[in-house]
């Protein structure tokens, strides 16, 4: 550190002049600089991980399992059933679940399936918001898919 003096009214005054090296603390333009990075990571940090949309995926792949296991279940009866499937399961698409009008698959369970299972979000017993049809002599199931806006199917 340098000091110089100087003489005031009589008195010696001694200042101490600071070099810019031993200076303490931040700036403010320093301070706003690491706030603006942080900021910019945090939300690249949030676009990359988007928890709702890792929760619609996730809810996909539930569907894509349910609808599995579904197509599974009738092809198991149908083993059993001598290659019979459920003559529930008819060419036009239908809901499955067992309120009126629904293909009421309720004989899969417990049997083939440990219980018809039910869309993640929106799906009940009563209504799986499942949909399986015959197409032929194969069996398609699909389910509407929350992050592609179009449909899960699977057709076997």
């Amino acid at each position: 550190m340098k000091v110089s003096k100087y003489k005031r009214g009589g008195d010696i005054v001694k200042l101490k002049t600071k070099f810019s090296a031993l200076q303490k603390g931040f700036t403010l333009i320093e301070l706003l600089v690491v706030i603006g990075i942080i900021a910019i990571l945090t939300a690249v940090v949030a676009v990359a991980v988007n928890p709702g949309r890792q929760f619609a995926s996730a809810r996909d792949t539930q569907r894509r399992a349910d609808i599995s296991a579904i197509v599974s279940a009738v092809y198991q009866y149908a083993a059993d059933s001598n290659g019979n499937l459920p003559s529930v399961i008819t060419a036009t698409p239908t809901n499955i679940g067992t309120g009126a009008g629904l293909v009421d698959l309720t004989l899969l369970a417990p049997d083939y399936v440990a219980a018809i299972p039910a869309d993640p979000s929106t799906g009940t017993a009563a209504d799986t918001k499942y949909v399986i049809f015959k197409e032929g002599t194969r069996i398609v199931a699909s389910a509407t898919a929350e992050t592609a806006g179009s449909s899960i199917t699977i057709k076997r």
